[in-house]
């Protein structure tokens, strides 16, 4: 199984899109995108220099315009599963079929506008803290009046908030943590952003989104997700919550992916899929980064993708758990069996009863994800269905 991965913040260099505007068409598709998105994509991916696309309200669009027009090359329909880190997720979203290309540049144009208008309210900012124990790291963060905004897994948490509560945090770290500021505008998902939120939500009112065509991931809890409406709406909610890349990584391992693409500008989610998913968990790795990369990219699909056939399609739906809980399947409910749409196929035990387990989509059952007595966590995948499309 293949995942298609779609960066974030942080990851974009000076001249990254250069080599793309001489594939046929590129530089057309990014002129119309950047009237959509209000922002000049050609000259931000080619001339402009790193300050100038460290401002949110330019990097936000220009990332998820890479990742669309890198993955306009690869032949997507083999691709599994899509996720995406921050205003990756736009873009993660687009390709899961969800959101129309177009509706994705819009959405990310106006988010950086609004994120960095959120920005200049008052001065806040970011901090990477690497190593540490990782629940003496959360309740140092929390001590200092700061907010655990990315929790990206391979021992890396980044706080957000106040820059004189950040300061403190530098002055008195976790034991065995180091502390690296983070050049940003602010901090990023945290209450301070929500105003950006309620004008994302406005927006974003309009769209009326798909359901997604493959596995998707989000980052509020690493879940797959299976309406694009319900999508849309963590979209806007992603503004002010957490991101949570560990349980989307998490979540890559539970689904037994073996394959990897990290579409440009590439390199950091590779990292920490690296890093977080060892042994017998850990997928083979492509980083697309120029047109040079597309032939081991294209390959790497050949080999893990979905394997291609004239017969019809099967499009895979997954459960997920609606809470934390003990996981228990219906009795006498097997692999290889045909549920319908609403079914019950579980239940999760919680300390306030038992909750039901329903299927979205009727289909085949074609694997538990999770088994009798299991412990879960909301959003972990518990069984996938497939159907013929």
């Amino acid at each position: 199984m293949l995942a298609v991965l779609s960066p974030g913040q942080g990851s974009q260099k000076p001249g990254f899109l250069t080599p793309w505007l001489d594939l046929p068409g590129a530089e057309a598709r990014l002129r119309w995108w950047s009237a959509l998105a209000g922002v000049d994509l050609v000259h931000l991916g080619t001339v402009a220099g790193a300050d100038e696309i460290k401002d949110t309200a330019r990097t936000q669009p220009l990332l998820v315009a890479a990742a669309l027009l890198a993955a306009e090359q690869l032949p997507m329909h083999d691709v599994a599963v899509t996720a995406g880190h921050s205003v990756g997720e736009l873009g993660a979203t687009a390709l899961a079929g969800v959101l129309p290309a177009e509706s994705a540049i819009t959405l990310a144009g106006v988010r950086g506008r609004e994120m960095a208008a959120a920005c200049a309210l008052e001065p806040t900012g970011m901090a990477a803290v690497l190593g540490g124990d990782p629940d003496e790291v959360l309740a140092a963060i929390e001590a200092h009046g700061l907010h655990p905004a990315n929790r990206n897994g391979a021992g890396q948490v980044v706080a957000a908030g106040a820059v004189d509560n950040l300061d403190k945090l530098a002055a008195e770290p976790p034991a065995r943590a180091r502390i690296i500021r983070l050049q940003v505008a602010g901090a990023f998902h945290t209450p301070y952003m929500a105003p950006a939120e309620a004008a994302l939500a406005a927006v974003a009112g309009g769209i009326t989104p798909a359901d997604p065509s493959r596995i998707l991931l989000s980052n509020l809890d690493g879940a797959a997700v299976n309406h694009g409406r319900e999508m849309v709406q963590r979209l806007v909610r992603q503004v002010t919550a957490p991101v949570r890349w560990d349980l989307c990584m998490r979540t890559l391992a539970d689904l037994g992916v073996t394959g990897v693409i990290e579409l440009p500008p590439a390199g950091t989610l590779a990292g920490l899929v690296k890093r977080e998913l060892k042994g017998a968990a850990a997928p083979e790795i492509v980083t697309l980064n120029t047109p040079d990369d597309l032939a081991a990219a294209r390959d790497l699909i050949a080999r893990h993708g979905v394997a291609p056939s004239h017969e019809p399609t099967i499009s895979f739906r997954v459960v997920v758990a609606p809470s934390a809980g003990t996981f228990a399947p219906a009795q006498d409910l097997a692999e290889g069996e045909t549920v319908r749409a609403g079914q019950v196929v579980g239940h999760v035990a919680t300390r306030q009863g038992p909750v039901e387990v329903t299927a979205h989509d009727g289909g085949v059952l074609t694997e538990w994800l999770a088994h009798h007595d299991d412990p879960v966590a909301p959003g972990q995948p518990l069984a996938r269905i497939g159907g013929q499309s």
